[in-house]
């Protein structure tokens, strides 16, 4: 029987483990276990924010359509970008429409192991710990999905309400946390290349410039999709720091940025060994300009449009500035280049003219003539520079003093250029711009409301007060249409006539009689029909029909034609004796044009959200204040102007050579304070101020401080342009007229005293015939 094998004495024997190391190992995992479910405790605890100990986190709506603020953008009627409202400045793109050399230069200097990762990167966070406890150099450990958490949540401005973010130490270690969490959701929620384009998109570039889209634009004038190599590998390289490398303050420290992000794709295989070479050779080479609201097309127009659309948003609880909306405006392009066109060719040449009658002398003058003393030192005090050294000074007038006259380098706008560099003091600047003339301009479609125009000063950067809508100015003559519709619907023709004689107003309530001059300060005693008197802006004629209608009559009329700003019904009503704007007086005239309903000017269209989902659509009020037939007598009075001999408006068809059918009406109020133009064709009303900022400040004399010199001319200027543009649908056919007319128009044969008891065009009047004729009743 075989014995059993014995062991040899040189086996190992199995070592026998103590009952001491098997306790420890035991208590090592006990350890291990409970502090892993200690974490996952903690990991719970902050998801919910646990007793408020550790701060709010972002709810499941906040993290599948995460906000970032988007500029909302303003377009014109055909199409082009006018311009943007915004804190941040930021448009979005689709991930299509970004450079591959971006996405490249992004994972290969920010997460190299993006696509690997699921919003943790477990070798980066190695790392960095290495790093903390050897002393040296670590790295980030934060992944794409995290820094876009921090950037979409902002986990380290917003989300640090809790009990112990205070706490020292506890503050960092609970916003990592944080921002763990919200990688690991992103990632679940997303694909890689969502959170790529969104990374993109919400990332700050400096320059204003928020997101790839505008970077792009901003430093180089491109679309994303057209970035070179080493133009992705710049804008990457200033994620980190915006300001440290950007490129036009710090050009080396940003190349060398640039060259870095060119290495790590080298390391990483996206670009080979002499790509890289004859990239990091190349020279930095920027198009750069930063968007402002200064610039863009139509800026006054912007600025008075965002005053509307916030009382919108208000309403309907959004956010102009940050939620991304396309506003889409009623403002033709074209015409509103040609409309700056024309403002700046037209006033350049009056403020050198200006310029000229006031050299080495003050134009700030009271009703004599004489120097307002004083003028400047009082004028400095309503400014807000004034207000901040008289705050901060408690009122010490050396000191205010001192201030205001201490030169500064500081640039100024000047018709020469744009603008230039020089040494002034505050009172100085306050003293330049005084000088300067202004003007507002607006055209509208009478038929919709549209406003297809709008230029409210000649330079925004500079000047940004709006003298079409915000600025108020008696209108002098233009207002009288308001007088002859009233006299109209009271039963006068176009025909009727009148002797250009005196009236007077006697007097009452504590007013002295007044007696309205002719622009010449004289009476001819000619007789004139109503058109005629009308395209002459004859003084005489417009006061006795205002005494005949009454001052009541005629300020209703105006109100119901969409004059809102207060109006007194005195006798010199029909001279335009309140203040309106542009915006208002041009929608009442577009009345004329549109057969008698008035039509609320309207600035835009629709407005759509980030997703094209139209939220409203604008259709401007209406109402009727006047039938179809006075509205064309009124459009048929208007045409004198450019059509009767003596018409105030009559260089349209001569000097101009306009040979369409054109209504217009000068106007200008005492010691040339203001010159006015209103201009009418079939589907185009345009109005049009030019004046100093003060009422003291204007030309000397009414050669060149008539509205029929210094405001019509901005007129022909603007519809050349636009007659000369065959893309613009502007209607050159006359105005339409009504089928039947109840009054006659042609008053050709009055005019050579064909009509048995009336007194010939020519022939002038006895007192007799003008004592009968004042005591006239209707």
């Amino acid at each position: 029987m075989a014995q059993p094998a014995t062991k040899s004495k040189n086996t190992p024997r199995k070592p026998q483990r103590s009952g001491r190391f098997t306790a420890f190992t035991r208590t090592l995992w006990v350890l291990f276990g409970g502090g892993f479910f200690a974490f996952l405790l903690y990991i719970l605890a902050v998801s919910v924010n646990f007793l408020n100990l550790f701060g709010q986190m972002p709810n499941l709506k906040s993290l599948e359509s995460p906000r970032s603020e988007l500029a909302s953008e303003v377009y014109s009627a055909d199409g082009v970008l006018m311009g943007k409202y915004f804190r941040e400045n930021r448009t979005p793109v689709s991930y299509e429409e970004l450079a591959q050399t971006t996405i490249d230069a992004l994972i290969a200097t920010e997460d190299a192991r993006f696509e690997q990762h699921s919003g943790i990167d477990p070798k980066a966070m190695a790392r960095v710990v290495k790093g903390l406890v050897g002393g040296g150099k670590s790295g980030g450990g934060s992944t794409l999905s995290q820094q876009l958490a921090k950037m979409l949540f902002r986990t380290r401005e917003d989300l640090n309400d809790g009990k112990l973010n205070d706490v020292p130490g506890l503050r960092m270690v609970i916003t990592k946390t944080k921002e763990w969490i919200l990688a690991v959701r992103l990632e679940r929620n997303y694909t890689k290349r969502e959170i790529l384009r969104m990374y993109l998109n919400t990332a700050e570039f400096g320059s204003n410039a928020f997101g790839i889209n505008v970077a792009a634009k901003t430093f180089f004038n491109k679309h994303p999709r057209d970035l070179k190599l080493e133009e992705s590998a710049l804008l990457v390289g200033l994620v980190n720091g915006p300001s440290w490398f950007n490129p036009v303050r710090n050009p080396e420290r940003s190349k060398r940025r640039r060259d870095w992000v060119l290495s790590q794709m080298r390391k990483y295989n996206y670009i080979p060994e002499a790509t890289y070479t004859a990239t990091v050779a190349k020279p930095i080479k920027l198009d750069y300009k930063v968007e402002n609201q200064n610039e863009g097309i139509a800026p006054y127009f912007r600025t008075e449009l965002s005053k509307e659309l916030r009382e919108w948003a208000k309403e309907t609880e959004h956010d102009l500035y940050a939620d991304g909306l396309k506003i889409y405006t009623t403002i033709d392009s074209r015409m509103q280049k040609y409309a700056e066109a024309a403002v700046a060719e037209h006033m350049k040449l009056q403020q050198k003219w200006f310029d000229q009658q006031w050299k080495g002398q003050q134009p700030w003058r009271d009703e004599n003539g004489r120097v307002i003393p004083n003028f400047l030192s009082n004028s400095i005090k309503r400014t807000a520079r004034y207000q901040s050294l008289n705050a901060r000074y408690d009122g010490n007038k050396d000191s205010i003093k001192y201030y205001l006259n201490k030169k500064y380098k500081m640039k100024v706008f000047t018709w020469n250029g744009g603008e230039k560099e020089v040494n002034m003091s505050p009172m100085d600047s306050l003293a330049y711009y005084k000088r300067l003339l202004h003007s507002g301009f607006m055209a509208m479609n009478p038929l919709n409301g549209q406003i297809k125009a709008w230029v409210g000063g000649i330079n925004y950067k500079y000047i940004k007060y709006d003298h079409v809508k915000q600025g108020k100015r008696q209108p002098g003559s233009t207002f009288k249409p308001f007088v002859y519709v009233a006299a109209i619907d009271q039963g006068f023709s176009p025909c009727y006539q009148r002797p250009d004689v005196a009236t007077t107003f006697p007097a009452e309530r504590g007013r002295p009689a007044y007696t309205p001059r002719n622009f010449e300060g004289s009476y001819s005693g000619r007789t004139f029909t109503l058109r005629q008197a009308l395209a002459r802006s004859m003084n005489s004629i417009t006061a006795w029909l205002v005494q005949k209608i009454g001052p009541d009559v005629i300020a209703t009329y105006a109100k119901n034609m969409g004059i809102t700003s207060p109006i007194d019904a005195v006798p010199a009503i029909g001279f335009g004796s309140s203040d309106v704007s542009i915006y208002e007086l041009t929608g009442a005239y577009s009345t004329f044009v549109n057969k008698g309903v008035w039509t609320q000017p309207i600035m835009v269209t629709r407005i759509e959200d980030k997703n094209q989902n139209v939220l409203r659509e604008f259709v401007p009020r209406t109402r009727t204040p006047l039938s179809e037939e006075t509205a064309y007598l009124m459009t048929y009075m208007l045409r004198g102007a450019t059509e009767e001999q003596g018409g105030t408006s009559i260089i349209l068809k001569g000097g101009f050579k306009f040979p369409y059918e054109m209504g217009a009406k000068t106007g200008t109020t005492s010691n040339y304070s203001d010159g006015w133009f209103m201009g009418l064709t079939p589907n185009l009303v345009c109005g049009m101020w030019v004046g100093g900022e003060d009422r003291s400040i204007h030309f000397r004399t009414g050669a060149y401080g008539q509205g029929s010199r210094l405001a019509l001319p901005l007129y022909g200027i603007f519809m050349k342009k636009v007659y000369a543009d065959k893309n613009i649908d502007i209607d050159k056919k006359p105005f339409p007229r009504p089928d039947t007319l109840s009054v006659e128009i042609d008053c050709s044969r009055y005019y050579n005293g064909a009509k048995r008891d009336t007194i010939p065009y020519d022939q002038k009047l006895n007192q007799a015939d003008l004592d009968d004729l004042n005591n006239e009743d209707i």
